[in-house]
């Protein structure tokens, strides 16, 4: 049996279900239509806010009619649906969020006086509305303003309604036995609705006040205030206080910032940001923020309580972020707020660090702890803060140098230091509004750029590749410019002397020799596109054009596509492993050392001088500054966890989790690779003729990381007086390619993998318009043309309609194996691209065996047309650069294998569906779209 108190429950909900549907078409409505487009801002601010207002008396009925819907259930079917079952006991949660947003939309509105601006547009048609909205308005007078009026009639109800809430829940309460399974449910229910009335009560007041407060305030004032998410906490002119020492004329206190009003000017203060020190006088208060300090001084020690209390618990609030529920503070003596917070803020004031942002910790209105420091102009400072001031740094921060110090006060440098020298590998960077802007990365010397780097010349439009010495271009060295001419030779003194090699943009190619300035001079050859070459003497003239002498020869054949590799640059010019030898050092330095924990934070991690701190000891640059105990303590964990993770199931999550991990040693070292490799390949360097350099890098990177692994794998044996056993070509070979290289490919992939879209693009072009050409055929007629034995065909497999015949049927054949395959471009690991052309093979097996009704393997003869018909219905885009990057990273293991094998069948799938084009032009009736139907 129901209880008289669920029955009272249920015509309650009725009731209001049924107000809150006659609020909606009575007032929020016609509200909405009564300007729908203002011109002002102020307009339209209130016509959002009286719009949000009616999404959320839409939502709150239909909450109202889901706690219906379950008390209807519980009354008629009492025996089967439980107490626990109403919506209000079940899910009371939700139907608060629903009473609760709707009042602080309802607030909202009340604040910036929206229902008094939306009348005013028809305040006779509201006049008349009158006698119609008076049963909504049970303890209210018809004769007030019209704005007051509506605001009445969209708040009474539902204030109404939480009573009677409570009310009944404590009679229903009241009426269940003490061990009644829904008594728990009962109780939280009464307490939760009980809040809301609290709630609800202060929020109508702190609306109130704070509606009040703007006709206090002059226009101007007001203009700058009035917001609708603005609460009135505390005004000086109830509670006065002096303010010391800005004198100002008026405090308010918002639940989101402290305004001290001076004649017409504001000074607001983010209460995130504000401290409140008591001080030892009971009578005065001082507040603290980043960029000022001043003291409230109350005429008692009562008012100052009052103050204390109320700003400390609105700083609580705020840094929270939403505000009290129930109420503002239960009890009257509030915790404090958190002396250390993480918060951002853009300073104002003169200075130093004027117009310059901080997010990080804070304590006591300075920075302290850990955070970033940036400047409009590009510097900034990552890492540690002592009491407002820069304190060492970490990562790759930024710091630039001031004038008349040893560099340039136009650089800015991050890299190692010798003797107070950039020495090591480092990256040198102009200023942002530098007249020259350039960025070097590479190699240093006892202060002078030496031996390999990668100057981006931005004033030229050029990315030098090569060898240094003495600051100066030395040695064999590549230019790629910004109109995709590159250059290869042996540079002196900045300019290049003797033979080189000239590529442009569409492959024309120049081998000789040349002038300083680049011009081609002397005996040489050019090879054209077209396969014409011209051999000669040439000589370059300023202004006048290139003169030749020499032979051209027409009949050359044309060069295969595939040649393109003998136009790559850098190969065997710059030996891989001498490219980045300032990045792998410090790491073997440090493992040499045997990893000490007071060493870790010079690894990869570039100490930062400026010419004001070179006279000072060096201040690391690292991804964990920290206490010299925390780190060697930290080392030590990470050494012991290396040793946990030696077998080869734990071993390959163990390196993916270290390599993502900028704490950890494997993981610095990844990430000053990926600098590196952005440099050279990146913008300017995103050119064709370099991926052979980038593809041999890659490989590189891989050795060089799983020796740095071994390396501390050795170290961590050491330390529990163990030998790490001497490893084999054969089995580091096997870990390199089949362990590291999947595992750091994604970090390079972005700009390898454009190159090879770069170099492969003409045969990718031709690739697609052959798909675009196969793609006019249905199934049936493309299976036919590309010579696929009929008893192959997979039609038993096609579902038709009654109007649809097979010849017309497309994209739904061998469809599992067309799906499989479309997977290849979703990883970027070339194992798992050759899984998924395994898996491709294996369903088109599968389903030539279900044709057949028996086990079939395929011979090569059948296999290939299958295999182009699912490529063509595939359409992987540049699918020539996935065939090449995958031949180029798997691992040699599947070398002679399936791998191989399927891949090989890939390839020439991708070669035939290349001449498809030039096929069907010599097949009448089949180019035409017309008849392929």
């Amino acid at each position: 049996m129901c209880s008289p108190e669920e029955a009272d429950l249920l015509r309650l909900e009725e009731v209001f279900s049924t107000t809150l549907a006659r609020t909606s078409s009575l007032i929020l409505q016609p509200l909405l239509l009564a300007d729908p487009e203002p011109s002002d801002s102020r307009g339209r601010e209130s016509m959002q806010l009286l719009h949000r207002l009616h999404e959320r008396a839409q939502r709150l009925w239909e909450v109202t009619e889901l706690s219906l819907h379950s008390l209807r259930q519980r009354l008629h079917h009492p025996s089967s649906t439980g107490l626990k079952a109403l919506l209000l006991l079940q899910n009371t949660d939700s139907v608060l969020r629903a009473h609760k947003e709707y009042i602080e939309s309802y607030t909202d509105c009340m604040v910036v006086q929206a229902f008094q601006k939306a009348t005013k547009k028809k305040s006779e048609y509201w006049r008349n509305q009158r006698k119609v909205l008076q049963p909504l308005l049970s303890h209210a007078s018809s004769e007030g303003s019209l704005g007051t009026m509506l605001s009445q009639a969209l708040q009474q109800p539902l204030a109404q309604h939480v009573q009677q809430y409570v009310l009944l829940l404590l009679s229903l309460r009241d009426t269940l036995g003490k061990h009644h399974p829904a008594q728990k449910l009962v109780m939280h229910a009464v307490t939760q609705f009980e809040n809301l009335q609290s709630f609800m009560g202060q929020a109508l007041d702190q609306a109130v006040a704070t509606q009040a407060l703007w006709h206090s305030l002059n226009s101007r004032l007001r203009d700058v205030l009035c917001t609708p998410t603005h609460r009135l906490l505390q005004d000086s002119q109830d509670i006065p206080v002096t303010v010391t020492p800005l004198r100002a004329e008026r405090v308010l206190l918002f639940d989101d910032v402290l305004v001290l009003l001076q004649g017409h000017n504001v000074h607001s203060f983010d209460l995130k940001l504000v401290w409140v020190d008591p001080g030892q006088n009971k009578c005065v208060l001082h507040i603290l923020t980043p960029e000022e300090e001043f003291s409230f001084c109350a005429r008692d020690s009562q008012s100052q309580v009052v103050w204390r209390w109320k700003v400390s618990k609105a700083v609580c609030q705020a840094l929270r972020g939403k505000k009290d529920f129930p109420v503002l503070g239960s009890i009257i003596e509030p915790s404090a707020p958190p002396d250390c917070r993480h918060v951002a803020y853009t300073f104002q004031h003169e200075g130093r660090l004027c117009q310059a942002t901080y997010e990080g910790e804070w304590c006591w209105a300075k920075p302290h702890g850990k955070g970033i420091l940036k400047w409009p102009d590009g510097r900034n400072h990552v890492g540690d803060f002592c009491q407002g001031l820069e304190h060492g740094m970490c990562g790759f921060g930024i710091f630039d140098w001031e004038s008349g110090g040893e560099y340039s006060n136009d650089e800015v440098y991050k890299g190692y230091f010798q003797a107070g020298l950039r020495h090591g590998f480092g990256v040198l960077d102009s200023a942002l509004k530098a007249s020259q802007p350039f960025r070097y990365t590479g190699h240093w010397e006892r202060g002078q750029r030496s031996g390999y780097g990668i100057e981006e010349d931005n004033d030229r439009g050029e990315r030098y590749i090569g060898m240094w010495q003495a600051d100066h271009r030395h040695g064999p060295g590549v230019v790629v410019t910004q109109a995709g001419v590159c250059y290869q030779g042996t540079f002196q003194g900045d300019k290049m002397t003797g033979p080189g090699i000239l590529l442009c943009e569409d492959d024309t190619l120049y081998e000789g020799t040349f002038t300083r300035d680049l011009m081609l001079v002397g005996k040489g050859k050019i090879t054209f596109p077209n396969g014409f070459t011209l051999e000669g003497s040439f000589s370059s003239l300023s202004g006048k054009g290139l003169y030749t002498q020499g032979v051209l020869d027409t009949a050359a054949l044309l060069p295969d596509p595939s040649s393109a590799c003998k136009r790559q640059l850098g190969l065997g010019v710059f030996p891989l492993e001498n490219r980045w030898q300032g990045v792998y050092s410090p790491f073997q330095d440090f493992v040499d050392a045997g990893c000490p924990g007071d060493m870790q934070e010079a690894l990869l991690g570039f100490h930062v001088h400026s010419s004001r701190e070179l006279r000072k000891s060096q201040e690391y640059l690292s991804c964990e500054r920290s206490h010299p105990k925390d780190s060697a303590g930290s080392m030590e964990d990470t050494l012991r966890e290396l040793l946990q993770h030696r077998e080869p199931k734990a071993l390959q999550p163990y390196l993916r989790k270290a390599l993502k991990n900028s704490w950890h040693p494997l993981g610095k070292l990844l990430r000053t690779l990926m600098l590196t490799f952005q440099a050279t390949y990146a913008g300017m360097g995103t050119n064709k003729h370099l991926q052979g350099m980038a593809r041999e890098e890659v490989k590189q990177h891989a050795q060089e990381l799983w020796a740095a692994y071994r390396s501390l794998l050795r170290v961590a044996l050491q330390h529990q007086g163990q030998t790490l056993e001497e490893e084999d070509k054969q089995t580091r070979d096997l870990q390199v390619h089949g362990l590291l290289l999947p595992l750091i490919l994604p970090s390079f992939y972005s700009e390898l993998f454009t190159l090879y879209l770069l170099l492969h693009e003409r045969e990718d072009g031709l690739y697609s318009q052959g798909i675009t050409n196969l793609s006019l055929f249905p199934d049936t007629k493309l299976l036919e043309f590309l010579d696929v034995q009929k008893h192959l065909w997979p039609l038993k497999d096609l579902r038709l309609t009654s109007n649809q015949r097979y010849s017309l049927v497309r994209d739904k054949c061998f469809l599992s194996a067309t799906e499989c395959l479309q997977k290849i471009i979703t990883t970027v690991d070339p194992r798992e691209k050759l899984e998924v052309l395994e898996k491709t093979y294996r369903e088109v097996e599968a389903t030539v065996s279900r044709v057949l009704g028996q086990e079939y393997k395929l011979p090569m003869d059948d296999l290939l047309p299958l295999l182009i018909y699912v490529v063509s219905r595939a359409r992987i885009q540049h699918l020539g650069a996935e065939i090449h990057l995958i031949r180029d990273m798997m691992n040699p293991i599947h070398t002679g294998g399936l791998y191989d094998f399927l891949l090989t069948a890939l390839e020439s799938c991708y070669e035939h569906i290349q001449k498809e084009d030039m096929r069907l032009r010599h097949l009448p009736g089949h180019w035409d779209s017309r008849e392929l139907w």
